[in-house]
């Protein structure tokens, strides 16, 4: 069922690299950048919409969230046929339109058709692809290629929070000049991406591998493998998606589907949460940006551990440490409890969202990890966080609930694969 992983001392080519590089990139400017939506949901709330309640303004970015990934398998079907670059092309483009129309919009549903809908369908196209792509580049370390290139959305995290604040807040730019400036930053960064996310060189059969018999004389092949190639094509159609139907696969579909019904809501209500404590506004966004730059460290840093330890292993064990973690949420009141309970949840959050493309991969055929990544990343859209109404106190218990059932299951998966507790997998 699992694809075997190539021999850990095979080389790793500078085309794989500078994938990985244009991948990091991609998800920079687009999960990253919908990482920092707190920013937009406290600026509209309080600047632009007034009249708008949290719970309504939150669509915008659940609705651009839920687009990413219910868009990916359609991405990740598109870059296994006809590869990365038309996917990217079109998904840049459409993504940089999105901003450009935002810059324009004054009122709420006009949000919602521009940095909701255009957003999440362009940045679907964007998103998936890369993931596929890093895969075949290094399947022998995926877990640090998934670290390093998912790692790019939280310095994203980092950087747009940041950007946002220094200009709507302290350099009294215009809200539509401050989206302006995010497209034309984005704008060099995409096209670095659709030129170095290609397909690895593929290696030449050998003319005839078959071995010879003793007396040098080569052995006539039987009568029905004259067909072979023929028999070998269908074949393929119908076996190498046979992953998508293993309990391994459809559990590990379920235990993150459920497990992101909660993971971005402190994302997204971190701010506000801060805000309501009693904090000043700059520091609640920068708050969102430490959140990302612990979990940076929490994407590359397990990623390269579960190389040696296991990626299901790890992948379990992070989603049920980030559930209690969140149960703790309404328990940070002061500047250093949320510090401390952000940079604990960043880490923790991270290592989630760089080992689940790695699982998937791991059980995946070579020519179908953009399938494998794509198909999974549509299973978790329906991860909606529309919870504002209900207190901070049920936010925090819907965090922690739905990951904590995610890790549940994903340890199932995990049992089900190798039932050993101290097997690697």
């Amino acid at each position: 069922m699992a694809s075997p992983d190539i021999a850990p001392h095979r080389q790793t080519s500078a085309r794989a690299w500078l994938a990985l590089l244009g991948a990091s990139l991609a998800l920079f400017c687009t999960v990253g950048f919908l990482n920092a939506f707190g920013v937009f949901q406290e600026y509209y709330t309080t600047y632009l919409h007034g009249q708008r309640s949290s719970s309504d303004i939150s669509w915008i970015g659940s609705l651009s969230i839920f687009l990413l990934y219910a868009g990916s398998p359609f991405g990740g079907l598109l870059v296994d046929r006809i590869g990365p670059t038309i996917p990217l092309c079109v998904g840049s483009v459409g993504l940089l339109l999105s901003l450009f129309m935002t810059s324009l919009c004054t009122q709420y549903w006009q949000l919602m058709l521009a940095q909701s809908l255009l957003l999440g369908l362009s940045a679907s196209l964007v998103f998936c692809p890369p993931l596929g792509v890093v895969l075949r580049h290094m399947p022998h370390r995926r877990g640090l290629a998934m670290g390093l290139t998912i790692g790019g959305s939280s310095i994203g995290g980092i950087v747009w929070p940041i950007m946002l604040q220094q200009l709507l807040n302290k350099g009294h730019v215009s809200f539509g000049w401050t989206i302006r400036a995010v497209a034309f930053t984005m704008m060099p960064l995409l096209a670095l991406a659709c030129f170095t996310i290609v397909e690895p060189v593929k290696k030449p059969a050998l003319a005839n591998p078959s071995p010879s018999k003793p007396d040098g004389k080569i052995p006539r092949p039987a009568d029905d493998s004259l067909n072979k190639n023929a028999t070998d094509d269908s074949s393929e159609k119908t076996s190498t998606r046979d992953f998508l139907k293993t309990p391994t696969y459809m559990l590990l579909c379920a235990g993150l589907a459920l497990a992101y019904l909660g993971l971005f809501t402190p994302l997204f209500y971190i701010s506000s949460y801060a805000i309501a404590q009693g904090q000043a506004e700059s520091t609640a966004f920068y708050l969102l940006s430490a959140v990302n730059a612990s979990s940076f460290f929490g994407r590359v840093v397990p990623g390269h551990l579960a190389d040696v330890a296991g990626h299901y292993n790890l992948v379990t064990t992070f989603t049920l440490v980030s559930g209690l973690v969140g149960f703790t949420w309404t328990k940070a009141k002061s500047l250093a409890g949320l510090i401390v309970w952000g940079l604990a949840y960043g880490f923790t959050s991270g290592a989630v969202m760089s080992l689940q493309g790695a699982c998937a991969g791991k059980i995946a055929p070579p020519q179908h990890q953009g399938l494998a990544v794509g198909f999974l990343m549509g299973c978790l859209s329906i991860a909606g966080q529309i919870l504002d109404h209900s207190g901070y106190l049920a936010l925090s218990m819907w965090t922690g609930a739905t990951l904590i059932g995610g890790g549940l299951i994903l340890g199932l998966a995990r049992l089900m694969t190798n039932p050993h507790l101290t097997g690697v997998f």
